[in-house]
């Protein structure tokens, strides 16, 4: 296990005691891949990595057992807190500390499900209100394009947002109403005015319209009722407005494989498109799924095991940009436990806490390395984003650092989970990887104390 030696009360300050705190291991994750090396960090920056030997000092000096590897914190940008107004499904107190315990340094909030929406500068200010003196983690904020709002957009922009997201279809919940796609563009022409973002739920409302209903507890009639078909026409809209507007667009939690052509199309034609999927998405399959079992509903669905294989190819050959959690909690009673109707459960899988080890898991049986899934879940998502100073363990970035031990395993357990809710589609699955420790600017993050900061677009 780590050993932390302590040399505050002995050592005198100068040179001996540079850095705040420094981190020596043959594992270290830097951007060269992983390496013997010593961390030092001082004023919640990484300020020097130096060869393992160097003996650098500081007040406290961790160092790192032999199956412990350093990693950059994860940045998870897609994240529903829903605080304020449906905090009994999920909040920033108990958000943050699963993001924490699972290696995530940094989130961005979507902004629905919580109310009031992030569609408006003073529903932002209620937002960050809730958040400031309960994040364990630092917190982001998206704003939200509904139709109506557009005069809305520059002030939640200037006021620090992370860019946009809109729904293609009914999101769920009456208050963030989705728009068409001609509004859509309206929107993105306005975005790139400013150079922002449209982060955009791809789905088809005309395709579900007209698909098979999802009543009862059959998961293959959920899968019918939310086809491929609905996401590619919805893609393919995404697509051709970004490259008519000339405006940066992402498609979210990308579930049909049927897509990446188009997607990577596009990037060669030079639209400026990213897509991100979901560890549910690259770790489930829609063939194991037993019938009546809502705790793996979501929207997109969760698909078959052909189209798993070629997300991890999408991923594999740059298609798709990240992968991120799309935590979506809720209530137990709003997942109909007791009657287990697809049609009547709420779409969204917990897995803030899981996301590390859920991907880890997967990827060492393909042959990926851990370098890689870090690019996909730390590097990646944070220049999605814009945070410069996040996802690289790299001189001047912020210490958002964990302690990971790849070869470790356990079981989940849902009630042991920091998630306010105790139900996830991977109850009793056995994961490799355990996250030991998880540090914030150079701070080990205790649970206790709440210490995260409130992200403004340009700061971080």
């Amino acid at each position: 296990m780590t050993e932390t030696i302590s040399r505050a009360a002995s050592a005198p300050a100068g040179p001996a005691t540079a850095y705040d705190l420094v981190i020596r291991g043959n594992r270290i994750m830097t951007t060269a891949g992983e390496v013997a090396r010593e961390v030092g960090i001082r004023d919640g920056k990484i300020v020097a990595i130096e060869p393992l030997g160097n003996n650098l000092e500081g007040a406290e000096v961790i160092e790192l057992s032999a199956e412990e590897v350093l990693l950059p914190g994860l940045v998870d940008t897609h994240v529903h807190v829903n605080e304020p107004g449906r905090t009994e499904w999920e909040g920033f107190a108990s958000a943050t500390r699963a993001a924490a315990a699972g290696g995530v340094t940094t989130i961005i909030d979507m902004p629905l499900n919580s109310i009031p929406p992030t569609v408006n500068v003073d529903a932002l200010e209620q937002k960050r209100a809730a958040a400031r003196e309960q994040a364990f983690v630092d917190v982001g904020f998206w704003g939200g394009a509904i139709p109506g709002n557009q005069g809305d957009l520059r002030g939640l922009h200037d006021e620090g947002v992370f860019g946009f997201k809109c729904f293609l279809l009914h999101s769920g919940v009456d208050e963030f109403p989705h728009l068409e796609a001609d509004e859509m563009e309206s929107d993105m022409a306005v975005l790139k005015t400013f150079d922002s973002i449209m982060i955009v739920h791809a789905e088809d409302s005309r395709a579900i319209d007209r698909a098979p209903t999802a009543e009862g507890d059959h998961y293959d009639k959920f899968l019918a009722s939310r086809p491929r078909g609905a996401e590619n026409v919805a893609i393919a809209e995404v697509i051709e407005r970004a490259r008519w507007t000339g405006a940066r667009a992402h498609v979210l939690h990308l579930s049909s494989s049927d897509a990446l052509p188009m997607i990577a199309s596009a990037k060669r034609d030079g639209v400026r498109i990213t897509a991100e999927t979901c560890p549910h998405y690259l770790t489930l399959i829609s063939e194991e799924i037993p019938n009546g079992a809502t705790a793996y509903k979501c929207c997109p669905p969760i698909r078959e095991a052909g189209n798993r294989e070629l997300l991890w190819e999408g991923l594999l050959d740059g298609t798709i940009d990240c992968i991120v959690s799309d935590h979506s909690p809720s209530t137990l009673d709003l997942k109909d436990l007791e009657n287990g109707d697809f049609a009547v459960a709420w779409g969204g899988v917990s897995s803030l806490q899981l996301g590390l080890s859920l991907i880890w898991t997967e990827a060492r049986r393909r042959g990926i390395t851990l370098d890689k899934v870090i690019d996909w879940m730390s590097t990646k998502p944070a220049a999605l984003a814009g945070l410069n100073s996040k996802g690289k363990l790299a001189l001047g970035y912020d210490a958002d650092l964990s302690i990971f031990a790849p070869d470790e395993s356990y079981v989940v357990d849902p009630a042991k989970l920091h998630h306010k809710n105790p139900i996830t589609a991977y109850a009793q699955k056995p994961l490799s990887g355990v996250v030991r420790k998880t540090y914030l600017r150079g701070q080990q993050i205790d649970s206790q104390t709440p210490a995260g900061q409130l992200l403004r677009r340009g700061m971080a």
